[in-house]
């Protein structure tokens, strides 16, 4: 529809658009696309007030689209002067090609379509007549902008504002390009101006909301765009979602719910889900979310988000469990994630004729699938180890890339584990650790043990929970954090990724500059404060996981966050170092030998014994030797922790079982004695 509507325009066939624009408007009250179409044609017809009105229906859609506001703002420009407007456009048809506004008016035009390339054939013909003109260069801003080059406008924009201040356009591109650099304070600033230059600011309100949000302050957000949600004429699905989502972050459980129901009554989305769970746990609500969820299946069957929300409701392995699982399987019967689901459960149950023949169904829809391709090489094992290995070897040989070849190493490794070949296992994993050694991280070094510490300050009465999470490789860590992720809680693991926070946490030299003196204990956690609202939390509350850890770090926590709480996975040391070698860990640490990655083992475990025994910090261990395969297990053993209820997992990829070190007593002698002495202080016993 929007190419035809598109080829209309280009014959100057106005009527003609408009009727196809209005047509699709009515089929797609919800379509972003549709309203912004609708918009442009209006505004081509010579209505821009009735554009105006389309437009801002497109906002509320979508109001994150950076060129939905630049339009507003040019439209809002254009009904101040409509006799200059019309000028402008019937110059852009032609009767003037040396006059510079017809090239302007024309490139507009273009953007509004979505023509990028059109632009900017006009631009490059407008810069023939005037190449410095400060209309051409905010122009130049706003192409770089939809190019996805926010230095580039922002610098642009600076430059053309020197001339045009306060332009609201202007200010749109240094806004969004603030935004898409992600420095919330100065495109919340940019986007202010914008709605105290315009009349009817309405359609900013749920971008300021968002930039509100992102600074720490949800409460404001949400009122933000309250007036919205009073209007059925602007209370639109997204509108409710961003509300609720908003409402959700400051607190505001009963409007979070309202909000976020009616959202999801519009259609499934994965966020309002998370939200909504969250909010049903928190209120041990089982029969609003069963009446909620059944609702939407009702509407929409075919929702796997939908279908996996509600199995989350249901133990595993029982059987309302099965029944949903059933149900989900008999809605979508060709849907990945269903049938990997029910692979998992089987698999758990010990089912392997049902595994193989979930497995069988999932290569058939994905060839190659990597998950079900090792359930049916697995299934083979037993019965013949030989011919198993073998194709286990011609599947790693055959994955596309080396990301993939490397996971399916791994896997390999793991089933030479299982086929009992240990010294053949253990020679493959020694290599695959040697390959990538060089594109690994140093094993940093823990400090000594500190003779004297700060007292533990007492807490304020109002003051947050936070909570740190930390585990060794081989912990199983990743799974606490997957768990507690999924019951909704504050969880941050972005400093496992590439927008890490700089704060003194981040680093593992913090430990030693603490124990010398090069670093101000206050400063440190005041910083780790500092950057909270910038990572979405806003009140103090979160679940931080860190990639590092040494008790030196108490010289900060103990006397300047008293109220945090600190949880450390941990299992027997020589199974931990097993996984190691086996299956990795989620910071990439060089694994020279077993022998150095024991002794680093040691040293890090035996900080954990002295945090422990000493209590030197309010702490949890969390022994996850018998639970980190079994989710509600998993799930039983941090929510004790806690002192709270978390629904477990759904089935993952099994580790190693506890104990499984020992197959290896001989091949790791070594390794092993050096950790005997901490599994001890540990209470694991010898042998």
């Amino acid at each position: 529809m929007q190419e035809r509507i598109h080829d209309a325009l280009r014959r100057n066939a106005v009527d003609e658009a408009l009727a196809l624009a209005q047509e699709w408007a009515a089929q797609a009250p919800d379509d972003a696309s549709a309203q912004r179409s609708l918009s442009a044609t209006l505004a081509r017809a010579g209505d821009p007030a009735a554009a105006l009105v389309a437009l801002d229906q497109a906002i509320l859609l979508a109001p994150d689209e950076a060129g939905l506001h630049f339009e507003r703002a040019a439209l809002l420009l254009r009904q101040r002067d409509t006799g200059a407007a019309r000028v402008a456009l019937d110059e852009s048809l032609g009767l003037d090609p040396n006059h510079l506004p017809s090239y302007l008016a024309q490139a507009q035009v273009a953007l509004a379509q979505g023509d990028l390339a059109e632009a900017e054939r006009l631009s490059r013909t407008a810069a023939r007549i005037d190449a410095d003109d400060p209309r051409l260069v905010a122009l130049n801003a706003l192409l770089a902008l939809r190019r996805g080059e926010p230095d580039a406008a922002i610098a642009l924009a600076s430059a053309a504002s020197v001339q045009l201040r306060d332009d609201p356009q202007l200010l749109s591109v240094l806004g969004f390009g603030y935004l898409a650099k992600q420095h919330w304070a100065f495109a919340e600033q940019a986007f202010r101006r914008v709605s105290e230059l315009l009349p009817d600011a309405r359609a900013l309100w749920p971008l300021l909301a968002q930039l509100a949000a992102r600074q720490g302050r949800p409460d404001e957000a949400f009122e933000r765009v309250a007036p919205l949600l009073a209007d059925p004429a602007t209370a639109t699905p997204a509108l409710r979602r961003a509300a609720g989502l908003h409402a959700l972050q400051a607190g505001r459980g009963e409007e979070a719910l309202e909000h976020l129901r009616a959202a999801l009554s519009a259609g499934p989305d994965r966020a309002v889900l998370r939200g909504l769970m969250a909010l049903w746990r928190e209120r041990n609500d089982r029969e609003d979310a069963l009446a909620t969820l059944e609702a939407a299946l009702a509407t929409s069957p075919a929702s796997g988000d939908l279908w996996g929300a509600r199995l989350a409701l249901e133990t595993p392995g029982t059987a309302e469990g099965n029944r949903v699982l059933q149900h989900w399987l008999a809605a979508m019967p060709d849907h990945v994630p269903a049938l990997e689901t029910a692979m998992f459960d089987r698999d758990r149950a010990g089912d392997l004729a049902a595994v193989a023949g979930f497995a069988g169904r999932l290569v058939q829809l994905q060839p190659g699938h990597p998950a079900a391709e090792q359930f049916l090489v697995e299934a083979r094992l037993a019965g013949d180890p030989e011919a198993a290995l073998a194709q286990a070897r011609a599947a790693v040989a055959a994955q596309p890339t080396e990301e993939a070849r490397t996971a399916m190493r791994g896997w390999l490794g793991r089933l030479l584990d299982r086929a009992g070949r240990t010294a053949e296992a253990l020679a493959h994993w020694r290599a695959l650790h040697a390959d990538f050694s060089a594109a690994r991280l140093p094993l940093p070094p823990f400090t000594d043990a500190i003779d004297a510490w700060p007292p533990l300050a007492s807490a304020a009465v109002d003051a947050p929970s936070p909570m740190l999470v930390w585990g060794l490789p081989g912990s199983g860590i990743e799974r606490v954090v997957e768990t507690l992720t999924a019951a909704g809680g504050p969880v941050l693991s972005d400093r496992f990724g590439s927008q890490a926070p700089v704060d003194p946490l981040r680093s593992p030299q913090t430990g030693q500059a603490l124990r010398s003196g090069a670093i101000d204990p206050a400063q440190v956690v005041a910083q780790w404060r500092g950057h909270l609202p910038a990572r979405g939390i806003a009140d103090g509350n979160v679940v931080d996981w860190l990639p590092w850890w040494d008790n030196a770090l108490l010289l900060a926590l103990r006397p300047h966050l008293p109220e945090g709480l600190l949880l450390v996975a941990v299992r027997d040391p020589r199974d931990m170092l097993l996984d190691w070698l086996a299956s990795g860990s989620p910071v990439p640490l060089a694994l020279e030998s077993p022998e150095a990655a024991a002794e680093w083992l040691a040293q890090g475990l035996e900080q954990v014994a002295d945090l422990h025994q000493q209590d030197l910090y309010p702490h949890r261990l969390l022994r996850l030797d018998g639970a980190i395969d079994s989710p509600p297990q998993l799930a039983t053993v941090i929510g004790q922790a806690l002192g709270i209820q978390l629904p477990p997992l759904p089935a993952t990829q099994r580790r190693m079982p506890p104990g499984r070190w020992r197959d290896y007593a001989d091949e790791l002698a070594g390794p092993f004695e050096r950790l005997a002495a901490v599994a001890a202080r540990l209470g694991y016993p010898d042998a």
